[in-house]
């Protein structure tokens, strides 16, 4: 899909809205940054136990799995800014509750390299802590699952689809800035001032990120809807949105990949953090380090991304990405330099971001507006629906490699396994997410509007 028409040769094209909107998630994702680090600290903080640590990851990722389908009926249903918006504030909330509920019992948290060195034990409350995190790990991914979906249903009524590739590159890239830079240096910073500041600047993101979304003009209710008293019911809603992505083979095959991709991605991070503490030997500083990767590898994918896939076509650079998440997995496994890691992470930040650029732009293209909420939530209940299953994967990985060889075997064995499951996804790929098959949805999609 080209997108050098003369339209697109000007950011100001963009227009106030949707820089509107790009401030709101550079902002949240700046917390998300922040929360990146400050989470999972938290966590090791309260246990050692992988499986336990790795539950986090689930429990906030369990929403895209159970209630995503529910979430694209909504967002198809009711206006999306206000939807967004809402989403914010919940999030605000109960961000906020648990900078509290941390601030209240951080005298007894020690720093995770601590416990680690066996100096110090976890706090005597340790079940009650992992049980907030547990809790409110659920309650802020529901809110997320709806934000999430509306906003990208969101984002094509304000650009135009032949600006679709650079305003995804635009927002992929600096949210990698946040989420990946400056979110997790000042989240490593806020950590070793105190456990519960992170939290509490996490909680304001949302609210500023709540209130740029308020200043965003215009009616964004789904286009084509039906009066309420007409509206089918929620089941026949779920199934028209499911069957219209099952029954195109592109979508679906898309969706499936990415669904492993992230099941695996999430299979390695769900203990990470102490992979970096026990094999990296690196403290919270250190940690935040290794999250500049993400942002590096971000930023350059960005800005990369709308010429890679030009040169190469759509097809050729998701292979790509395929490749290189298998290689940076294997070396990652197979290595004790932080520095090796770092440099993994960035080419694995890169492709990821390659990846995004093209297949949300492609979704934006390809769905109807009126049916883009529900067919969203299906594409993402496959592809972050397998989070929560590789981030319990991970930690059972970890406990069975440990079990086995050892705890240093333990950690590594969820890069290993990784590596390997990206050589059967490239088979799969290979002949369904072709630049054959692209352009035939492509041209699908454009005869049937």
């Amino acid at each position: 899909m080209s997108v050098d028409s003369p339209k697109s040769s000007s950011e100001a094209k963009l227009g106030a809205n949707y820089w509107r909107l790009w401030v709101g998630n550079v902002v949240s994702n700046f917390g998300d940054g922040v929360a990146g680090v400050a989470y999972p600290w938290l966590a090791s903080a309260v246990t050692r136990d992988p499986v336990a640590i790795a539950l986090v990851a689930l429990a906030t990722r369990l929403p895209w799995l159970v209630f995503t389908l529910p979430a694209g009926v909504i967002t198809d249903r009711v206006d999306r800014r206000r939807l967004v918006m809402s989403m914010d504030v919940a999030r605000t909330a109960l961000t906020l509750a648990v900078a509290f509920i941390v601030l209240s019992n951080q005298a007894s948290l020690s720093s995770p390299e601590v416990i680690a060195a066996g100096t110090a034990g976890v706090p005597s409350n340790s079940g009650f802590l992992l049980a907030i995190l547990y809790i409110t790990g659920l309650m802020l991914g529901t809110a997320e699952v709806l934000r999430d979906n509306a906003a990208q249903t969101l984002l094509p009524s304000i650009v135009d689809k032949s600006l679709l590739q650079r305003a995804n590159g635009r927002m992929w890239g600096a949210e990698s800035v946040m989420n990946s830079f400056a979110g997790p240096v000042v989240g490593g910073l806020l950590l070793a001032a105190a456990f519960s500041l992170p939290f509490f600047v996490d909680s304001a993101t949302f609210a500023v990120a709540a209130l740029m979304t308020l200043f965003i003009a215009g009616d964004f209710k789904p286009k084509g809807g039906v009066a309420a008293t007409e509206r089918p019911s929620w089941v026949t809603d779920v199934k028209e949105g499911f069957m219209w992505l099952w029954t195109r083979p592109f979508l679906r095959a898309l969706a499936i990949s990415l669904g492993v991709l992230n099941g695996l991605g999430m299979a390695t991070m769900a203990t990470y953090v102490l992979f970096v503490q026990e094999i990296l030997e690196l403290g919270a500083t250190g940690f935040a380090v290794m999250m500049w990767a993400g942002a590096v590898g971000g930023i350059v994918g960005s800005f990369l991304a709308e010429r890679i896939a030009k040169r190469l076509g759509n097809g050729p650079s998701l292979f790509l990405t395929i490749i290189v998440g298998g290689l940076t997995a294997l070396v990652i496994g197979l290595t004790s330099v932080a520095a090796v890691v770092w440099v993994m992470f960035l080419f694995g930040a890169f492709s990821a971001v390659l990846w995004n650029v093209i297949t949300v732009s492609l979704r934006q293209t390809i769905i109807p507006d009126q049916l883009l909420g529900r067919v969203n939530s299906v594409y993402r209940m496959f592809g972050w629906g397998m989070m929560p299953i590789g981030s319990l994967a991970g930690g059972l990985l970890v406990k069975l490699g440990e079990s086995m060889v050892g705890r240093d075997f333990g950690l590594r064995l969820p890069f290993l396994v990784a590596a390997g499951a990206h050589v059967l996804l490239f088979a799969y790929a290979l002949p369904r997410l072709n630049s054959a098959r692209i352009a035939a949805a492509l041209e699908d999609a454009e005869s049937s509007a």
